[in-house]
């Protein structure tokens, strides 16, 4: 069964989750060991997660990873010791042949939702694309996003929710949004870490994690969401990139058994 087939196939959800942004090799390594064996544990598909480079920082002295170069070298020698689907964002044209060359999925930021030439570029590659809604956008504007994947010829696509822009400082789930995502005909992702974000609340990013287990519960609930997406670290607050909502990889374990307790009352639609 190919990849993208195991995520829009999965008997509960699939989980892609990892660090915010690529650090150290031992954090990296620590978090994939961990979240491989727990999603093994918990029988759901998973796919590691993390950018190389983060284009979109409160602030220009904000870590912003490694670079395409020795941030994919940490993500290829994790996908090939340890057997793991691996997706990373792309930002610029010119970065997506040298990424789809390690990434099994490559990811549209929300913010870059609506770059045409870069959502084609990754397209015509051929991998899994995931798009993530702009938070300025209605989720019925995903149509012309997901459109111009179609355009080059690929469906292999997934449409993440993110949250919504409300007010200067905050995020807003409106939870009508998996619905009508859903009617694209393209695996739901609910970006359960970034929602919870307080953007640009201060030189960094700020948020109320507090609310994850709530939030993850409520989207599954809806019956229309096939993925969490979820940013942990082994210690969120000294995290180089969103300490403010990543969550701790005990946290990700316990929000996970309950989901799973509650897809298993819901079923899939």
């Amino acid at each position: 069964m190919s990849l993208y087939d195991s995520l829009k196939n999965a008997p509960s959800f699939f989980l892609i989750a990892g660090p915010c942004v690529v650090e150290s090799d031992e954090i990296m390594w620590q978090t994939a060991r961990f979240l491989q064996d727990l999603s093994k544990r918990l029988q759901l598909p998973f796919v590691f997660k993390s950018s190389y480079k983060k284009a979109n920082r409160s602030s220009g002295s904000s870590y912003s990873g490694p670079g395409i170069k020795d941030g994919l070298r940490i993500l290829a020698e994790i996908k090939q010791e340890l057997g793991l689907s691996i997706l990373s964002d792309v930002h610029e044209v010119c970065e997506v042949s040298e990424a789809a060359e390690i990434c099994d999925i490559l990811q549209i930021p929300a913010f870059l939702s609506r770059q045409t030439d870069l959502i084609r570029a990754a397209a015509a590659t051929g991998k899994i694309v995931n798009i993530k809604k702009a938070q300025f956008m209605a989720p019925e504007d995903m149509r012309a996003a997901t459109a111009k994947a179609e355009a080059v010829g690929n469906q292999h696509l997934l449409v993440t929710e993110r949250g919504t822009s409300f007010g200067y400082h905050d995020l807003v789930v409106d939870f009508r949004s998996f619905g009508i995502l859903n009617q694209m005909g393209y695996p739901v992702i609910y970006d359960l870490t970034h929602s919870l974000q307080r953007p640009s609340s201060g030189v960094s990013t700020g948020g109320n994690p507090e609310f994850a287990p709530l939030m993850a519960r409520a989207a599954l609930a809806t019956g229309k969401v096939r993925g969490l997406f979820i940013e942990c670290h082994p210690d969120p607050s000294k995290a180089l990139s969103d300490a403010a909502t990543m969550l701790s990889l005990n946290e990700v374990e316990d929000i996970l058994t309950d989901c799973l307790k509650l897809a298993q009352v819901i079923g899939r639609e």
